[in-house]
């Protein structure tokens, strides 16, 4: 059924779709990144191929198990890939929540496509009733993502300690806020 993923979902310069075993080679290129890694919670991985496999199998799984998952992001102009985003089921201290998720190939960092995604994600979410509350984590020293989660109108939830192996602050916005925002 795969409910919460983006597949063949535009912007104005990325297309949305699953991501698929071929896309080993163009993905590669992140796990060569130990900032990266770090914001992710893998800096633990044996290789860069490894952590790559690993990653693929793991969005492979959830769209089975119909978790979400990371949506390939493809630059609709250049048809290159730009990374991925996308809505994910978290389990945090307990409860089940709805994240925005993004990572973005090194190459195509700071040029706002991870805010475009991110929007992408959020409003679709709310839009189709996925969920009243989104949250996005992020690593406590990425500084990069912050600035993508304010620009996605979510503020400062809470601080975890631990999770999955570093420390993260939780941002969230709420379906309510987010009808109010879409009506000034």
């Amino acid at each position: 059924m795969m409910k919460y993923m983006l597949n063949d979902t535009e912007t104005k310069r990325l297309r949305f779709r699953l991501l698929e075993t071929d896309d080993f080679e163009s993905w590669l290129p992140f796990f060569y990144s130990a900032e990266a890694l770090r914001n992710v919670g893998m800096s633990d991985i044996k290789s860069p191929e490894a952590g790559c496999q690993e990653w693929i199998d793991k969005c492979l799984k959830r769209y089975a198990e119909d978790k979400g998952g990371m949506n390939v992001l493809i630059d609709k102009k250049t048809g290159h890939f730009i990374g991925q985003c996308g809505l994910l089921i978290q389990e945090i201290e307990g409860e089940t929540l709805l994240e925005i998720g993004y990572s973005i190939l090194p190459a195509h960092r700071g040029k706002g496509y991870a805010t475009e995604a991110a929007q992408k994600c959020k409003d679709e979410a709310f839009e189709r009733e996925f969920s009243n509350v989104l949250i996005s984590m992020v690593h406590i020293e990425n500084d990069a993502s912050k600035q993508v989660i304010l620009k996605n109108d979510m503020s400062f939830w809470k601080h975890i300690p631990y999770y999955k192996g570093h420390p993260v602050n939780i941002y969230r916005i709420t379906r309510e806020s987010w009808m109010k925002l879409k009506n000034t």
